[in-house]
C-alpha cells in the first residue's frame, strides 16, 4: 500500500497562489499581437470590357493555282516558300503546240474571209441584175444566203483565233494574288494536264491576315451594340510561343466580320478580325488568345483581384477601416481585367482592402500596414 503524500504546508500555499497571480498580470500587461497586411484603395477609374477566346489564324485569300491546258512543264519561275506578287511568272508550259495551234487557226480566218469578200461582192452584183432582168431573184437570193453563211464562217473563225490565243496565254501561268507560295506540286519535265488533280503550288496571302474565333451567343447583345457604335472594335492577338521558349508579342487589329447567325449546335458565334501582319508574325493555322475590346466602362469600381477571397457564403474583401481593425466586406465580383476585379456591394471608392496577409486575418482583427515591398511604414 502507497502512503499519501504529505500536505503542504500553508506557507507553500501561499507562494503558490502569489506565482499564479503574477503569471496572470503578465499575461494581461503584454500588448496584442497585430498582424501586418499589405493594402491598396478601391478606385473608380475606366475599364475596358473585353471578351476573351482562342482563335486561328486564316490567309486573307488562298489560292490553289491550277494548270488551263495540258502539256510539259518547261519552267519554274520561283522558289517554294517565296513570297510573289499578283501578275507574276510562276510556270511555264510548252507553248510551241499553242502557237501551232494559233497560226492554223489564224490561216484559216484569213481564208474565209477571203471567200465571205467575195461571196458580198457577187450577191451585190446579182441585186443589181435582177432589177434589169438579166438573172431571177431566186438566184439573187441564193447569193445573198451564201454571203450570209460565209460572214458567219468568219465569225467562227474569229472565235477559233480568240481560244487559240487563250491557251497560248494560259501556257504562261501566272500568280492570280500577291502571297507566300507552298511546296511545289510540279518540277521542270512533269507533264501537267487541265485540270490537274492536284494544284502545281498553293499561294496564300498573309498581309493583311484574318483571325477565326468564336465567342458565346449570351454575349451577341453586347456585340451589336458596339457594332451600332461604329467605332471599330478594337481586337488583340497573342501567339502562343511557349515551345520556342520566346515571349508572346500581342498583335492588334480590328473586328472585320459577325456571322449573321448564332451556331445551333454549339450556341457560339463566329467572329473574323484583320490584322496588318507586316512583320508576319500571325501564321495560317496558328493558335491563338485573342481579346475583343467591346467598349469602356468609364465608372467601375475596381480593386486588385488579389483582394477578393472566396468563402462559403460568396465573394469578400478585408477592409481597413480608420482604427486599423480589419472587416470582412461581402462584395459581387462582375469581372476581372488582367490584375482587377470590377465590383460592387459593401465598398466605396477610396475604402482600403487587404492584399496581403488575408490568411492570418479574422473579423475584428487589429492589424499594421506595410509599404512597398513588405516593410513597415514608420
Amino acid at each position: 500500500m502507497k502512503r499519501p503524500f504529505p500536505p503542504l504546508a500553508p506557507a507553500a500555499c501561499a507562494l503558490l497562489l502569489l506565482a499564479a497571480a503574477a503569471c496572470g498580470k503578465a499575461d494581461q500587461a503584454r500588448p496584442k499581437e497585430k498582424t501586418p497586411v499589405t493594402v491598396a484603395s478601391a478606385v473608380v477609374q475606366s475599364v475596358p470590357y473585353t471578351i476573351t477566346a482562342n482563335g486561328t489564324v486564316e490567309p486573307l485569300q488562298s489560292v490553289a493555282v491550277q494548270p488551263q491546258v495540258s502539256g510539259p512543264v518547261v519552267q519554274v519561275a520561283f522558289h517554294e516558300g517565296d513570297e510573289v506578287r499578283a501578275g507574276q511568272v510562276l510556270f511555264r508550259i510548252d507553248p510551241r503546240p499553242f502557237q501551232a495551234a494559233l497560226a492554223q487557226a489564224q490561216a484559216g480566218l484569213l481564208r474565209d474571209r477571203v471567200q465571205a469578200e467575195n461571196a458580198a461582192r457577187e450577191a451585190e452584183r446579182y441585186a443589181s441584175l435582177v432589177s434589169k432582168g438579166y438573172v431571177t431573184q431566186s438566184q439573187a437570193d441564193q447569193l445573198r444566203a451564201t454571203a450570209a453563211a460565209q460572214r458567219a464562217v468568219v465569225a467562227s473563225d474569229l472565235a477559233a483565233v480568240q481560244a487559240a490565243q487563250l491557251n497560248l496565254g494560259y501556257a504562261t501561268i501566272r500568280a492570280p494574288i500577291g502571297g507566300r507560295t507552298g511546296g511545289l506540286g510540279v518540277k521542270v519535265g512533269n507533264v501537267v494536264r487541265a485540270p490537274n488533280p492536284e494544284p502545281l503550288v498553293l499561294i496564300n496571302q498573309l498581309q493583311p491576315v484574318l483571325v477565326r474565333f468564336t465567342v458565346p451567343g449570351r454575349t451577341l447583345a453586347d456585340l451589336q451594340r458596339a457594332v451600332r457604335g461604329g467605332t471599330g472594335m478594337g481586337v488583340v492577338a497573342t501567339p502562343s510561343e511557349a515551345d520556342s521558349g520566346h515571349a508572346s508579342v500581342a498583335q492588334s487589329g480590328t473586328l472585320d466580320f459577325m456571322d449573321n447567325a448564332v451556331d445551333t449546335t454549339t450556341g457560339a458565334i463566329t467572329l473574323k478580325a484583320r490584322f496588318a501582319n507586316q512583320a508576319s508574325v500571325l501564321w495560317p493555322g496558328q493558335f491563338l488568345t485573342v481579346k475583343v475590346n467591346l467598349y469602356d466602362q468609364r465608372d467601375a469600381l475596381t480593386v486588385p483581384a488579389v483582394a477578393v477571397q472566396t468563402g462559403q457564403e460568396g465573394t469578400y474583401v478585408f477592409v481597413v477601416d480608420a482604427q486599423n481593425h480589419a472587416r470582412m466586406t461581402p462584395v459581387k465580383v462582375s469581372r476581372t481585367v488582367g490584375e482587377l476585379a470590377v465590383v460592387s456591394g459593401g465598398l466605396s471608392p477610396g475604402m482600403r482592402v487587404v492584399t496581403d496577409g488575408q490568411s492570418r486575418l479574422f473579423p475584428g482583427a487589429e492589424v499594421t500596414i506595410r509599404g512597398a515591398g513588405g516593410k513597415r511604414r514608420s
